[in-house]
């Protein structure tokens, strides 16, 4: 009787610990949605409203904030990543600093 009831609560234990790391996740998820979101406020890298509507920037350049990377400048800007490369040779795509300015047009 005593190793039936030790199955059961070994099964309930292990979907305890995957609910748990489900949680986890989508709260990392949502957390780091909130933060990008927030980071940006309301401004684009130019000190201008930003528009969600997902058209292309029409900034000529991007100022690099802090946490800032290609992927998200890109996905900000609507500016391909390659081509932020190809207007800034000199940039080291690993290492932004924040206050860099990037050539987008």
């Amino acid at each position: 009787m005593e190793k039936r009831s030790s199955a059961v609560a070994r099964i309930f234990a292990a979907i305890a610990l995957a609910g748990a790391v489900v949680v986890v996740i989508v709260a990392i998820f949502t957390s780091s949605l909130g933060d990008s979101d927030s980071s940006s406020g309301s401004r684009n890298g130019n000190g201008g409203p930003s528009h969600r509507s997902g058209a292309k920037s029409t900034a000529k350049t991007y100022v690099v904030k802090s946490g800032d990377t290609l992927v998200s400048i890109a996905h900000r800007t609507g500016v391909p990543v390659n081509h932020i490369l190809a207007l800034n040779p000199d940039v080291d795509p690993q290492i932004l600093i924040a206050g860099q300015t990037l050539q987008l047009r």
